[in-house]
Order: structure tokens, then C-alpha cells, then sequence
């Protein structure tokens, strides 16, 4: 038994959350582009150099912090989503680092994330790989 909405009884909290995740995506790529970029000049410019490690590393610290403070990245609060535990609870750091791994294997891997989008596009819960595998969930905030 779980805590999460029902998706055949309480559908409102998963409508429309798969765009959102999409559009998400978008918006915390910019924000973290934008920190990387002010992270740059701290490192005497060899960050130019070395701009996929650093985009990388400034992505995973983006995404563990805001997703253990809040269970949510600041593109999925702008969208009205954040991820919720299979109990119902909201992330906690272990679960938010564990899923930051998730995601960030499953988008150098593209067989993952083709996967993965797959399965949120054709599953109840519209979960991921990641999701699936953790036991968490997207949801509205506003349901």
C-alpha cells in the first residue's frame, strides 16, 4: 500500500506532469548554465577548459541541494511539480542524492533515457526509470 494519489482515482495530481517535466528540464538547464558560467572566473578561467566537468558538477550540487530542500529543482516549483516517496514524504538528502545518480545515468546512457521517457509517457504515475527504481514520484504541487 502507498501514500501517493491513485492514478485511476485522483488523476488530477499526474495530468499534464510529463510536459512539465520536459519544461522543467529546460529551465534548471539555463539556471545551471548560468552558474557554471558564474563559477567560471573563481577558477581562473580553466573552467573554459574543462566546461563539461564543471556543468556536470554544478548540475549534480544544483540538483541534490534543491531536491533535498524542498523536493523540488527551482524549474519544477516555476512548473508546479515536485517528487514525493513512495510513503508520500518529500525527499530527504539520501533519496535526493540517489536520484540525482539515477538521473545523471540516465542521460549519459541514451538507451536510459530513452527508457525513461518511455516509461513516463506510458506508465500510471508517469515515473521514470529513476523513478521506478527509487520508488518515486512526480506530482502536481496543486492537485
Amino acid at each position: 500500500m502507498t501514500a501517493l494519489p491513485d492514478p485511476d482515482v485522483q488523476a488530477e495530481f499526474y495530468d499534464g506532469v510529463t510536459a512539465k517535466r520536459l519544461f522543467s528540464f529546460l529551465i534548471d538547464s539555463v539556471l545551471i548554465f548560468i552558474l557554471a558560467a558564474l563559477v567560471v572566473p573563481f577558477t581562473a578561467f580553466l573552467g573554459l577548459l574543462m566546461w563539461p566537468a564543471l556543468y556536470f558538477v554544478v548540475g549534480f550540487i544544483y540538483r541534490v541541494a534543491t531536491l533535498s530542500n524542498g523536493s523540488a529543482t527551482l524549474g519544477m516549483r516555476f512548473c508546479g511539480i515536485e517528487l514525493r516517496e513512495y510513503s508520500g514524504s518529500r525527499l530527504d538528502g539520501g533519496t535526493a542524492f540517489l536520484h540525482t545518480v539515477g538521473y545523471t545515468v540516465s542521460m549519459a546512457v541514451v538507451v536510459l533515457q530513452v527508457v525513461s521517457i518511455l516509461l513516463m509517457l506510458t506508465s500510471a504515475r508517469g515515473q521514470g526509470l529513476t523513478d521506478h527504481i527509487l520508488g518515486t514520484v512526480m506530482l502536481k504541487r496543486r492537485a
